[in-house]
């Protein structure tokens, strides 16, 4: 195949390795929606506009903007950067529930599975919900890390759920 047929199918490619979990979801589909793309070949980065919305096995992202940037490997993605007002993040956890992440800029690092969020930053976990002007979040070590703007009076806010006390058949905690 030659260089320029490769590069042609930059954009289509770019997402194969949507998260760092990919090898499980190598077989699922990639739907990838958006009002406008384009492909900086030379660069290796994808630029979706419009009504963004990104599909991928159990994840999804949804943004005003977005750019792929790709790695090192041939059809594989370094790093997302969505941004919005705001801009989505969701992946179904291995328990069932839903992370989801919203900020006007979504920084996602594929290969570390790290999320930075800048601006009106959010975090809903397992029913437990953080807010702060900036949050990182290393997903693999499920380390959070939320700060507020310095020159703003508001402050990290988080929103704990209490777990329901299960009892067994006897009625006993």
């Amino acid at each position: 195949m030659t260089n320029k047929l490769k590069k042609l199918l930059l954009i289509p490619s770019l997402l194969i390795a949507f998260s760092g979990a990919a090898a499980e979801q190598t077989g699922a589909q990639i739907s990838i929606s958006s009002d406008r793309q384009v492909g900086k070949l030379k660069d290796g980065v994808g630029i979706f506009e419009g009504n963004v919305e990104i599909v991928h096995g159990d994840r999804r992202i949804t943004a005003e903007r977005l750019e792929a940037h790709g790695g090192d490997t041939e059809g594989t993605v370094e790093l997302i950067i969505a941004t919005g007002k705001p801009a989505y993040f969701e992946e179904k956890q291995a328990d069932g529930t839903v992370m989801s992440a919203s900020a006007e800029e979504v920084r996602y690092d594929v290969a570390k599975r790290f999320l930075t969020l800048n601006g009106e930053a959010e975090v809903t976990q397992a029913g437990q919900k953080v807010t702060a002007k900036s949050i990182t979040y290393d997903m693999a070590q499920q380390l959070i890390s939320a700060e507020k703007d310095e020159n703003s009076t508001d402050r990290v806010h988080t929103i704990l759920v209490p777990v329901e006390n299960k009892k067994d058949d006897k009625g006993q905690p």
